[in-house]
């Protein structure tokens, strides 16, 4: 898959992107990450890409002309078909899950990133595919929340994590928390690893993270319940988990 950034702070990138998951999911090819100026599609001398806004106010809004200069030379550059453009936007569709998965199964993903007072709407309007926000809060620039997606989208793909069902057992993949994780040392300050997880009987083992990812979505979300299709088995152990909760 290939990301292109476009971000008025590449510099901003290389941390991210240069480390950990996102580093080896580019050295091993699953990835190709590309960080695009748009100062670098101006064409007065100062390079200027923002200016003050029509109507007045405060603040500077970022020009059209640069921005959308630099989405089709991306989109000429990888010759890609399967494509989606994403506007980072606080007004844009709340990013989860499930919109990580669907960003993961296009070619190349276009992430467009707003800063200042953010960007001349026809950019919004006619350029973009899609506006996407990841929570109901404001950040300084788009930078922030294109690193968050691209995190997200990439640990879908095949191959990333290496285990091939590494991603499933994330919190949020099938709509439930994940359940707790534990490892060496068995004994810690006094506090134990449950013993079903020492048990070696994986079907105990399975039912017991069921169990328990049902318990921290039922404790900590219970809005990711209301809209689950759950299983006979599921209603069983939420029937347990309240039994236990009462005392029972």
């Amino acid at each position: 898959m290939r990301i292109d950034i476009i971000s008025l702070f590449p510099d901003m990138f290389a941390g991210p992107l240069g480390h950990s998951i996102l580093k080896r999911a580019q050295d091993s090819g699953h990835i190709a990450v590309h960080v695009t100026n748009p100062r670098d599609f101006t064409y007065d001398k100062h390079h200027i890409a923002d200016d003050y806004p029509f109507g007045g106010g405060s603040g500077m809004v970022m020009k059209p002309e640069p921005i959308f200069r630099a989405v089709e030379n991306v989109v000429c550059t990888a010759k890609l078909t399967r494509r989606r453009i994403v506007l980072m936007c606080p007004g844009g569709q709340v990013f989860d899950q499930a919109k990580a998965r669907e960003l993961a199964g296009y070619e190349q993903l276009i992430l467009v990133c707003g800063h200042y007072e953010g960007i001349d709407d026809r950019i919004r309007q006619h350029v973009v595919d899609e506006a996407v926000s990841i929570g109901d809060y404001v950040l300084t620039g788009g930078e922030l929340p294109a690193m968050v997606i691209t995190d997200a989208v990439a640990r879908m793909l095949p191959g990333v994590l290496g285990a091939d069902d590494g991603a499933q057992q994330d919190s949020f993949y099938n709509g439930l928390l994940e359940y707790p994780q534990y490892t060496r040392p068995r004994q810690f300050n006094g506090w134990e690893v449950p013993e079903v997880l020492l048990s070696g009987d994986h079907a105990k083992i399975e039912r017991w993270r069921r169990k328990e990812s049902l318990r921290a979505t039922l404790l900590r979300r219970p809005d990711l319940l209301a809209g689950m299709e759950l299983s006979s088995l599921d209603h069983k152990l939420l029937e347990e988990i309240k039994t236990e909760q009462a005392g029972g």
